[in-house]
């Protein structure tokens, strides 16, 4: 008889996970939803090991936004699932997301739930996929597509506007950095020949200045290939647990910036929280999406922690206290919609609260670091310049 990897929620909220067996997964499915269990996924038990591998590929999430769009569109005039998927995968302008959307049409075809089907192809957002199982579940698909895409809308715009206030220092810092190299690798060794044939005294700065120049000029590939082996190097390490760790606590303890990064990450969550919870998702399981959707693994493990702890029975906002990491407005926040039973509606009021204290604090910030670069980029113009001239001042002088 077929084995299956089981993933699912009791009535408690705590997700279990084994391995059954049953002539089909359809028949394994409706024995388990006749015992009020909330599946999360069933997967044939050979192709586990292939599952379970992360994806490398990643989803676009303003085209799959646009798919959405358009699927809640059909569902909403009243057309079949199927017959939705079947409209949209021949018709989707972007390839990998075309690919990827017909084999969930080709997966519903065989009977597998729209959520699971999603769920296998291993590109689409957790919270997407746990968003559709509640869906299914409740018989209000349109709505928690709706409340996905609200999200994703939220989400994209302050990601762009993030990305935005961050493209002037960026370009800045390049032009800084090319205009370094140029003047070192190239105007000081030009200076070094001319006083070399002038035969001319040279002050100590200027020695300096040249030496350094000068062995740049002679070692700049080397310099480029090693600068290039340490990026990659460093990309390596940072990817693994270890490394990436490593840099989110140095990160985290980094003046300002670490501020804003942790609140941009609380942001995001409660974001996530506060809509799987009013997609009718339970809390326990909604906590294991919402720690899956951050990149930080610093979070994931708090939040791992946190939900351990509410499984167990204590309050949310108790479970983030213990943490460490969450800020206390936060976790008052939480309290105090955990006491009204407003929890999901307070969790946006969270995220709307640390998105514009985030964007705030990183104009302020940015309007600081403008300025610092270019008084950098005049005092190192400055000091070359008046390096290079004073022998030429001494000269003048001589000669007079």
């Amino acid at each position: 008889m077929p084995e299956f990897l089981l993933k699912y929620a009791d009535s408690r909220g705590e997700i279990h996970q084994k391995v059954a067996e049953a002539d089909s997964e359809k028949e394994l499915r409706e024995k388990l939803t006749q015992q009020g269990f909330l599946i999360y996924s069933i997967r044939p038990r050979g192709d586990i090991a292939a599952r379970l591998a992360p994806s490398r590929q990643k989803l676009n999430l303003e085209k799959f936004l646009i798919f959405n769009q358009q699927f809640l569109t059909l569902v909403r005039a009243g057309l079949p699932i199927l017959k939705c998927l079947d409209l949209l995968a021949d018709r989707l302008t972007d390839p990998k997301l075309a690919k990827h959307i017909k084999a969930v049409r080709d997966e519903v075809k065989k009977g597998t739930q729209l959520s699971d089907a999603f769920a296998r192809q291993r590109v689409f957002p957790g919270i997407y996929v746990t968003s559709v199982m509640a869906g299914e579940k409740s018989g209000s698909l349109g709505e928690v597509i709706e409340r996905y895409i609200a999200y994703t809308k939220l989400a994209l715009a302050v990601r762009k506007k993030i990305l935005l206030s961050l493209l002037y220092p960026a370009v800045l810092v390049c032009l800084v950095l090319a205009l370094i190299v140029f003047m070192i690798t190239y105007v000081v060794p030009n200076f070094a020949e001319l006083y070399n044939s002038l035969q001319a005294e040279l002050p100590a700065v200027t020695v300096l200045l040249i030496s350094f120049g000068t062995t740049a000029r002679n070692h700049v590939l080397v310099a480029a290939a090693a600068l290039v082996a340490g990026a990659v190097a460093y990309r390596l390490w940072s990817q693994t647990e270890s490394g990436a760790e490593r840099m989110e606590r140095i990160r985290l303890r980094t003046p300002i910036l670490g501020e804003i990064w942790i609140k941009y990450q609380v942001a995001q969550f409660a974001r996530v929280l506060s809509t799987l919870l009013l997609g009718g998702i339970p809390l326990v399981q909604a906590l294991e999406t919402g720690a899956d959707s951050l990149g930080a693994r610093i979070l994931r493990k708090a939040l791992d922690q946190a939900r351990r702890k509410v499984k167990e029975g204590q309050p949310l906002s108790t479970a983030l206290a213990s943490t460490g990491i969450f800020p206390p407005l936060s976790i008052d926040m939480i309290e105090v919609g955990e006491s009204t039973g407003a929890l999901p509606a307070m969790l946006a009021s969270v995220a709307e609260f640390y998105e514009d204290d985030v964007n705030t604090r990183m104009t302020a910030t940015l309007a600081l670091i403008e300025p610092a670069i270019m008084l950098f980029m005049g005092g190192f113009v400055a000091f070359v310049l008046i390096a290079l001239y004073l022998p030429i001042f001494s000269l003048a002088d001589t000669l007079g």
